[in-house]
């Protein structure tokens, strides 16, 4: 599927089932409730929120799994809800992230350790422009390496739904090995193309929160799930093009296979 049709099939795809959009949006409010519990400064509802935040984080990464799933086959159907599934599902994505975010978080917490023994004498000996360029380099080193992870994590998610094996989305090599399949070029003009639409709908989008209180629920329950759907959705219908593959030598190994036993 070429770069156009992604981009067209992935902007309608919320659109497919009002229906089921209206329910994810519904789970949306359960993030809302804490801050609604800050601004009103009501405990009691900051509690109920850190458990609908926890149901949220226990429920919603499944269900936006599924929906690459959908992207990676081609299909306009959002998903139906399964609370098993979608739980089990969750629980795959938050593991595969904090595997990948290993080697960011130890950079991080290497680099702080080394940065703040060398600033103490940098800046214990005045010499500030030293300081300033040390922690510079660290924070570029830093975001380099977060941004690499974040970027083999995208196509580890959808090895993830595709294959529906976290071994398989854990696999580096086979993930680096997705991504040279389906190409660099087209990966970057992709994500150039999704981010500058994505920030240009959440930009005009965010005028809403301007309206006190109404603005901000609207912002979080209807404009960022509707855009969480569009993202995830064109990341499967990107995964699609070598899906197809994957697909096609399944199919000759069952053949082969058949022939086999029938020899």
């Amino acid at each position: 599927m070429d770069l156009l049709k992604i981009v067209s099939n992935s902007f309608k795809y919320p659109f497919r089932s009002i229906k089921k959009m209206l329910v994810i949006c519904l789970f949306f409010i359960l993030i809302a409730i804490i801050p609604i519990g800050m601004m009103i400064d009501n405990d009691y509802v900051l509690a109920i929120g850190v458990v609908a935040f926890f149901l949220f984080i226990l429920f919603v990464p499944g269900y936006f799994l599924s929906i690459v799933r959908m992207g990676s086959a081609q299909s306009a159907m959002l998903p139906s809800f399964n609370l098993v599934d979608n739980i089990y599902d969750s629980i795959k994505v938050i593991f595969l992230r904090m595997v990948y975010m290993i080697v960011p978080a130890t950079t991080f917490l290497i680099a702080f350790k080394i940065l703040s023994s060398t600033s103490r004498d940098l800046i214990y000996n005045y010499k500030i422009i030293e300081f300033i360029l040390t922690l510079n380099v660290s924070l570029f080193l830093i975001i380099i390496i977060y941004l690499i992870f974040e970027f083999l994590l995208f196509f580890a998610k959808a090895r993830l739904a595709y294959f529906n094996s976290l071994s398989e989305a854990l696999k580096v090599n086979k993930v680096i090995g997705d991504i040279n399949r389906i190409g660099i070029f087209t990966i970057i003009k992709w994500l150039i193309v999704m981010a500058i639409l994505l920030i240009a709908v959440g930009f005009v989008s965010s005028f809403v929160m301007s309206i006190p209180y109404v603005g901000f629920l609207i912002y979080v329950v209807v404009v960022i799930p509707v855009l969480e759907s569009i993202a995830n959705y064109s990341l499967g219908l990107l995964y699609s093009n070598i899906a197809k593959s994957y697909d096609d030598n399944r199919f000759r190994n069952i053949e082969s296979r058949k022939y086999d036993q029938v020899k």
